[in-house]
């Protein structure tokens, strides 16, 4: 690990620094001895080098803003509404502060601690904070960006030991233990913001957006697979010193929100963003995370919805009466996958074939008329195989028929409408969602999560994959604002 740079705060120093390292960097030398193996170890050298720059540049900022009056004075306004009447001005405190580059800079700053009553032991204990780190979201002893690129690896690389890898490259060289904590903690605030617009909409109090005015609306439902880790009770091993535990596999349920243009092609820009989520606490808190974006969005403000996902019983008895609760446009279709109703329909064609050439042939014909809305036509031809069928072969094709004709009356085979109308008919967007946040990073061999941790990383690479991750970190740091109310 690399040694800390501590911080010049001399920016002409630091330039003639860097101007002395690059130039050198920048000689040509033995160059019939070059290969691609040297070029890319002076393009290494040079970052590092414009990374230090950087980072003594940004020491340099933080440094004058803390020793700037109006800076301290709006620190104290801007988290005012942190302070309990215990609170109080307590001198000034020594703090580091991490930068991008691994330069370190010490400030001098105010600090405020809160007395509360005693404790057991006759003691008074107090909590206190720098309100200029609170303010601007360095509590944490690291720059904004610094915390909000640890937290973005700490997600969306496969492992901490691969983040810890990636963030050397950037200059910040933190233990592996240090960039867990930070991503989980960077992500807990997540979550608790996301649980502070539910309690707003079960208070009334959520105002409902516009983003979603007049677009053809998709929302995709569906659940991944992961093992939880369930402490053991009991004593903790002698020998470990720790708990045993045994894993659970839990289905973590997940949805997109996205739009779709008159030609059916997803959009996504800044001002209609892709919003995915998901929860590993069962359906009924998905459901409340789910009003509450469709709410901030606008659902009812849409020109058409389509919502799609598989069989599972849950999604088609909530989330209907929830759209129609919210006041979904009247052009509100409803479908199951066409995946998940064609694997159905190819069990079916297994059991009731003896040949697989046959079972093949006819498994392809019923699936193009399916697109075409002859949905009615397949049913009928499964119960004439039925009636021929004896045995185990009849139990499963009976139940297939059973699981089509049930989506059939109630209209979620109506592929064609929606092929004519330029809607997806099937749920691709959830599945690679699914595969992206949940079986390339939570699901795997020997990973056991904690149940408030596999929370944590989900939210996190739903952010990042939706292409939202820049407007999560303003909501994070945006939270440590809190001005005095009147």
């Amino acid at each position: 690990m690399k040694k800390d740079i501590y911080a010049t705060l001399d920016l002409t120093k630091s330039l003639e620094d860097f101007k002395l390292e690059v130039t050198k960097l920048l000689e040509l030398t033995n160059v019939r001895e070059w290969d691609g193996q040297i070029v890319k170890e002076r393009e290494q050298k040079i970052r590092d080098a414009a990374l230090i720059l950087a980072g003594q540049s940004i020491a340099l900022l933080l440094y004058n803003l803390s020793q700037s009056q109006e800076a301290l004075d709006t620190a104290i306004t801007q988290t005012r509404g942190w302070w309990h009447p215990q609170t109080q001005r307590h001198g000034l405190r020594k703090r580091q502060i991490l930068t991008v580059g691994n330069v370190l800079v010490t400030l001098i700053l105010p600090y405020v601690v809160t007395i509360t009553e005693k404790n057991d032991k006759n003691k008074s204990e107090s909590q206190g904070f720098c309100p200029f780190l609170k303010w601007l979201g360095m509590s944490e002893g690291l720059t904004p960006l610094a915390w909000s690129t640890i937290a973005q690896y700490g997600a969306i690389t496969s492992s901490f030991e691969a983040a810890c890898t990636t963030l050397t490259g950037w200059g910040i060289n933190l233990s592996l233990k240090r960039i867990e904590r930070l991503t989980y903690k960077f992500g807990e605030i997540g979550i608790n913001l996301r649980q502070s617009k539910i309690l707003s909409r079960q208070l009334g109090n959520l105002a409902e957006g516009n983003i979603l005015k007049d677009q053809r609306v998709v929302i995709a439902i569906d659940g991944g697979r992961s093992r939880i880790r369930i402490n053991k009770k009991g004593r903790k091993n002698s020998k470990t010193k720790r708990h045993g535990f045994i894993g659970k596999w839990i289905e973590p349920k997940l949805f997109t929100i996205y739009v779709v243009d008159e030609q059916g092609k997803k959009i996504n820009t800044s001002e209609i963003p892709i919003t995915n989520d998901g929860t590993y606490e069962g359906y009924k808190a998905l459901l409340e995370i789910l009003e509450v974006y469709l709410v901030d969005l606008g659902i009812s403000q849409a020109k058409q919805v389509l919502l799609i996902g598989d069989g599972a019983e849950w999604i088609w008895i909530h989330i209907p009466p929830l759209l129609t609760r919210l006041g979904c446009p009247v052009e509100t279709y409803q479908l199951f996958d066409f995946y998940h109703v064609t694997e159905n329909i190819k069990v079916f064609a297994d059991a009731a074939f003896n040949e697989e050439v046959q079972s093949k042939e006819w498994f392809i014909k019923v699936r193009k008329s399916l697109k075409k809305g002859k949905a009615k036509s397949l049913i009928t031809q499964m119960d004439e195989l039925i009636a021929v069928a004896t045995g185990e072969r009849c139990k499963i094709m009976v139940t297939k028929r059973n699981y089509i004709l049930d989506a059939y009356r109630k209209g979620r085979l109506n592929y064609d409408k929606a092929i004519n109308k330029k809607l997806p008919i099937s749920s691709g967007a959830i599945e690679s969602l699914i595969r992206q946040v949940v079986n390339l990073r939570i699901k795997g061999n020997s990973k056991f999560w904690l149940k408030e941790n596999a929370e944590i990383m989900l939210h996190l690479r739903c952010q990042w994959i939706a292409g939202s991750w820049d407007n999560f970190c303003g909501s994070i740091f945006n939270s440590f604002i809190k001005p005095q109310t009147a």
